[in-house]
C-alpha cells in the first residue's frame, strides 16, 4: 500500500532534499557529515517533515533503524519485546543501529515512557533513539535529557522561502504522475495548510484521481473532509478520529463546531440532535481558553461518538 502513497514514493532520502529551516538543516547536515548521529528528539506540528529527516538522516549514512508508532503501539509491552529485541542485538555490519520512535508524545508518561528512558541507558553502546513528537512538553524530562529537543518549527522570516520550495516540490510531482493542474489552485492547497507537508501531498494526491487539480477542489476540501470524519465516527474508529483532529488543527475551533453542527443534522438520529447541540455548545465555549485545543476536539468528537445514533 505504502508504494502508492505520494508521501512515501517521494519522500526525500537525503537531508539535502528535505524542505526545513535552514539552521536546523544545516545543524543535520553536519550530523551526516561527521557520521555520528545523537540521540534526539525531533519537536514541531503534524507533517513538517520530523520522520521524513529522520529517515533520510539514517538512510543517508546507510545506517540500520526501525520505526515504531507510539500512537498505535503505545504499551509498555511493545517495549519489553519489540524495542527491546532490536535495540539488543548488534546489526550486520557491526555499526551503530537507531530506532525511530514516531509520536512518542503518545507513550504513557507514567509507564512507558520512564521505561524507555532505561533502555536508552542500558543499550547506549548498540543502539540510538530518535523521538519525533507534536508536543514536547507530553514528554518526560527525564527522556528529554536523554534526548535533546531540536525545533522544526519555521521561523518567520523562512515562511516564504520554504513554501516556494514545497510548491515546487509539488508541482515536480504532479508533473511525474501526468496530472493536469492549476498553479494557482496547487499555491492555494500549499498555503491552506502550510506548513503541513504531509497533508498537502495527501490532498493532492486525492483530489488527483479526476486527472487535473484545478480551484474547483479548493471549494470541496471543507466538505469533503467532514464526511470522511463523519464516516470515521460513526464507525467508533477513534484512532483515525484522533489523526483527523491532529490534521486539522489548523482551523479554526468556532468554525469546525459550527461546520460540525450544520453536517450532523443530517448524518444523526433526530432524537440525538438535542445532546449533540448541547456538546458542540460546551466545547465551542471550552475552545475560548483551554491550553489544548487538540484535547478539547478530540473530547468533544468522542462524547457525540458515544451518545449519538448515527444514520
Amino acid at each position: 500500500m505504502e508504494e502508492f502513497l505520494w508521501t512515501e514514493k517521494y519522500r526525500p532520502s537525503s537531508i539535502d532534499s528535505c524542505v526545513l529551516p535552514k539552521e536546523l538543516k544545516n545543524t543535520l547536515l553536519e550530523f551526516v557529515d561527521s557520521g555520528d548521529i545523537p540521540n534526539a528528539t525531533f519537536s514541531g506540528g503534524p507533517g513538517v517533515g520530523k520522520t521524513t529527516a529522520a529517515k533520510a538522516l539514517l538512510d543517508q549514512l546507510g545506517l540500520t533503524y526501525m520505526m515504531v508508532n507510539g500512537s498505535e503501539e503505545s504499551g509498555i509491552d511493545v517495549l519489553r519485546t519489540k524495542i527491546k529485541n532490536f535495540a539488543s542485538t548488534v546489526s550486520l555490519d557491526g555499526r551503530r543501529k537507531y530506532l525511530i520512535l514516531d509520536e512518542a508524545d503518545y507513550l504513557n508518561p507514567q509507564s512507558t515512557q520512564p521505561a524507555l528512558r532505561g533502555f536508552i541507558e542500558e543499550f547506549s553502546s548498540n543502539c540510538g533513539f530518535i523521538l519525533t513528537c507534536n508536543y514536547q512538553n507530553r514528554i518526560i524530562p527525564a527522556l528529554i535529557s536523554r534526548c535533546p529537543t531540536y525545533d522544526f518549527s519555521i521561523p518567520k522570516d523562512e515562511k516564504k522561502q520554504l513554501g516556494g520550495d514545497f510548491f515546487k516540490r509539488a508541482l515536480t510531482i504532479l508533473k511525474e504522475e501526468n496530472v493536469e493542474f492549476e498553479p494557482k489552485a496547487v499555491a492555494s492547497l500549499v498555503t491552506k495548510h502550510f506548513p503541513d507537508w504531509r497533508r498537502v501531498l495527501n490532498e493532492l494526491q486525492r483530489y488527483s484521481v479526476s486527472g487535473k487539480i484545478d480551484a474547483g477542489i479548493l471549494v470541496n476540501i471543507n466538505s469533503d473532509s467532514l464526511k470522511e470524519l463523519v464516516g470515521h465516527m460513526k464507525r467508533k474508529e477513534f484512532t483515525d478520529v484522533r489523526k483527523w483532529v491532529v490534521n486539522n488543527l489548523d482551523n479554526d475551533p468556532t468554525r469546525l463546531f459550527r461546520s460540525l453542527y450544520d453536517i450532523l443534522y443530517d448524518c444523526v438520529d433526530g432524537s440525538s440532535i438535542p445532546h449533540i447541540v448541547v456538546i458542540l455548545g460546551e466545547y465551542q465555549y471550552k475552545a475560548a481558553f483551554v491550553a489544548d485545543q487538540e484535547i478539547n476536539t478530540l473530547a468533544c468528537l468522542t462524547e457525540i461518538m458515544a451518545r449519538g445514533k448515527f444514520k
